[in-house]
């Protein structure tokens, strides 16, 4: 398939700047999975769709303060952004301006209560740094580092805590998980009370969720890879759930990812942590999933990708048309959809 298949025009206006006032009153648009209709309720009223004996699954993962501004020790502004940890106060960041973040390059941020030392040029542009700290490098960030926030949101976003799940917990995502961020703890409450179970895995999304599809043939795109951990709890509660009749419901394309990356054939899905870089587009056969709660994606993303795969990439781009008539916002702090 072609990545002009999957691209749809969205006026600027669309696009949300900031998170709605009350999370679970975020529009909610209904699609059916078979039919490819249509249906229009607030998230709040998402326990109508849900029945007893299902099982929602949630990425628990916690956005990293990731966006340091220093200064390098011989003078002149660098930003540098959090992507992955290598271990040994040893991270793999994006710098700005790149060409002058050469290996040697000493850095210092806030009064020098955090410097760090450039280590090596990655290919593809990106830099390992060392960090140089006393203390805990996680509140030190916290005191330091600033929200990574879309690079499409030109707003500044005046609570931190909007970008994070209300049941964030494991830190190291460098973008948040943004379809859970309509939950309510008063609405996962009223889910669980009706018999609903609710199964929390990770994943540390990265910033490759945003990276644009650059070759016109999909098939030759590659995903960029992201770290995940089901424990053996959550496998358990989730196979119980298949084995019982009851449907597994997929909170974003992160927890959809990791479901179908820790499942085999038969949809059992199996503990397990470690890298995955699963690409899922139309033609991909589904194993695990029967729902998924998804917010409304940009054009030619590999995430519109994914949710095509699912319900069909006709349906998707209609729903899209439809969600545009309607005025529905778009990305990572507008509204929701859910696929079943």
């Amino acid at each position: 398939m072609k990545k002009e298949d999957f691209y749809f025009d969205l006026p600027p206006e669309l696009i949300a700047q900031t998170p709605i006032k009350q999370r679970d009153h975020s529009r909610l648009m209904l699609l059916d999975r078979r039919t490819g209709k249509t249906g229009h309720l607030h998230f709040y009223e998402l326990p109508k769709l849900l029945r007893p004996g299902d099982c929602l699954v949630l990425n628990d993962s916690r956005v990293l303060p990731a966006r340091l501004y220093g200064k390098k020790e011989t003078g002149g502004a660098v930003e540098v952004l959090l992507l992955v940890d290598r271990g040994n106060r040893m991270w793999e960041c994006l710098t700005r301006p790149g060409r002058k973040a050469e290996p040697g390059t000493r850095l210092i941020f806030g009064d020098g209560e955090l410097s760090a030392v450039v280590r090596e040029v990655c290919e593809g542009g990106n830099r390992i740094i060392e960090f140089e700290y006393e203390g805990i490098f996680l509140e030190i960030l916290e005191r330091l580092g600033k929200m990574p926030l879309p690079p499409y949101i030109k707003e500044e976003l005046k609570d931190s805590e909007r970008y994070q799940t209300v049941y964030s917990r494991e830190v190291g995502s460098a973008a948040a998980p943004t379809a859970g961020l309509h939950f309510t703890k008063e609405l996962l409450k009223e889910i669980e009370d009706m018999g609903v179970s609710i199964a929390y895995i990770t994943l540390h999304v990265g910033l490759g969720t945003f990276r644009p599809v650059k070759v016109e043939n999909i098939e030759e795109h590659e995903m960029h890879a992201e770290y995940c951990i089901i424990s053996p709890e959550t496998a358990d509660k989730i196979n119980s759930t298949r084995r019982t009749g009851g449907r597994i419901i997929a909170c974003g394309t992160t927890s959809c990812r990791t479901l179908e990356s820790c499942s085999d054939d038969s949809g059992h899905v199996i503990a397990r942590s470690g890298w995955t870089n699963i690409f899922i587009y139309p033609g991909y056969n589904f194993k695990c999933i029967d729902g998924l709660i998804t917010n409304f994606h940009l054009p030619e993303s590999t995430l519109i990708m994914l949710v095509s795969a699912f319900v069909g990439r006709e349906n998707i781009l209609n729903a899209y048309e439809e969600a545009k008539r309607e005025r529905y916002r778009f990305f990572s702090f507008g509204d929701a959809m859910i696929i079943i």
